[in-house]
């Protein structure tokens, strides 16, 4: 067990997290193409699995630079996370202004488009703009990058601030209790649910407060042990593989159990990387698929509608495919002619820095030979070091 957790701490990439990537962005993608009433309509769970992932690896990350060089360099994870994040979410948003202003006939849809810009500008979609299941509003789909960036922006600051290691787990255990909460709350009529503070308290996700709890557990020799019975044996992955399948599946599955399902596959995948799935993982399209999936998920709504209007007429399997494959092309475009831009400067903004170290003590000098008959009780003379680099 000792071993493994040693091998735990020192694996610096997870390869089977791209793989729950590619999976996550092609459910996502199959949800926004085939709709609400198809074998994809809980495709939106991958969202929730972008979650989960973001919230083990995120925690992990920090936790490791913290038992590194003794603090966490929380103005460093900022600057890394805005030359990964802001340049292409706002390029894109961008885009969709210039296309709503030109392009968009219905008034009313543009209008909205509009007047929700200040949310989708500060990240606040997920609390100012709600949901409208029989009408169109356009990048509604960055409500979940809104709760990427607020998560992005609260939890380093309670790591990197805290004194005691308890803080963090219990700053995130009480939010894990308002995420499962105030749903219940809101259905059993306590909370108004179109209140600005209902739409904030649900806005907590499950899903990453289970992945940064199980990333402390983890990094535990006694948390790691506990996880490993269960999620560490060679048929961990495939079984909680099938059964998120199987929330998937089920529409009346409790949102609450298919992030903890979500949150044990993630897990799984990074303490025993070999295993039955980890050939499909990391095979190098999944895994490249995973890696653009961020410019997926932005761009892949633009060519969902170019691909409508470019092959009308035909089932949304075609529709599905070529999306894909468009959307994974224009990520790669993206990201070897624009973000890579901004990727490269990320290496100036890391303040983590080597662990600080004492300086080194002074050489000692040889005392002086004692003069003939000098008696043994005498004063050394003026400079010579007394005891441990003392003066």
């Amino acid at each position: 067990m000792q071993n493994a957790h040693d091998a735990f701490l020192k694996t610096r990439f997870f390869a089977g997290l791209d793989g729950l990537r590619c999976l996550s962005i092609v459910s996502v993608v199959a949800y926004h193409v085939m709709g609400h009433q198809s074998v994809a309509s809980r495709g939106y769970l991958g969202v929730s699995l972008f979650f989960a992932i973001s919230g083990f690896l995120i925690t992990t990350l920090l936790l490791r630079e913290r038992d590194k060089v003794g603090h966490i360099s929380v103005r460093g994870f900022f600057a890394r996370r805005a030359l990964r994040i802001f340049p292409l979410y706002y390029a894109v948003l961008g885009l969709y202004a210039l296309l709503v202003a030109f392009t968009e006939k219905d008034a009313a849809t543009r209008g909205e488009f509009f007047q929700h810009l200040p949310s989708f500008l500060t990240y606040t979609s997920n609390w100012f703009v709600p949901r409208a299941p029989d009408k169109r509003v356009i990048f509604y789909f960055a409500w979940s990058l809104a709760t990427e960036e607020q998560f992005y922006l609260v939890w380093p600051l309670v790591m990197g601030l805290a004194r005691r290691a308890w803080v963090p787990v219990a700053f995130m255990g009480g939010l894990l209790a308002v995420a499962l909460g105030a749903p219940l709350a809101v259905s059993a009529g306590w909370l108004e649910a179109g209140a600005l503070g209902t739409r904030m308290l649900t806005s907590v996700s499950v899903s990453i407060c289970l992945g940064c709890l199980a990333a402390h557990a983890a990094h535990s020799p006694s948390g790691f042990g506990r996880l490993y019975r269960v999620l560490g044996q060679s048929w961990s992955v495939p079984l909680f593989a099938v059964l998120l399948a199987g929330a998937a599946l089920w529409r009346g599955c409790p949102s609450w159990l298919s992030s903890l399902v979500m949150t044990a596959l993630v897990v799984a995948t990074c303490i025993r990387e070999r295993q039955p799935l980890s050939s499909l993982f990391s095979h190098a399209w999944v895994r490249y698929v995973g890696t653009v999936s961020y410019g997926v998920y932005l761009l892949h709504m633009l060519v969902l509608n170019a691909v409508r209007r470019a092959v009308p007429g035909q089932g949304v399997a075609v529709h599905l495919v070529l999306t894909l494959a468009v959307s994974v092309l224009a990520a790669t475009l993206s990201h070897r002619y624009f973000e890579r831009w901004f990727l490269q400067l990320k290496d100036r903004f890391d303040w983590r820095g080597a662990p600080a170290k004492l300086p080194a003590p002074a050489p000692v000098r040889p005392a002086p030979a004692p003069r003939p008959h000098a008696p043994a009780h005498a004063e050394p003379a003026p400079g010579v070091l007394v005891g441990l680099g003392e003066a």
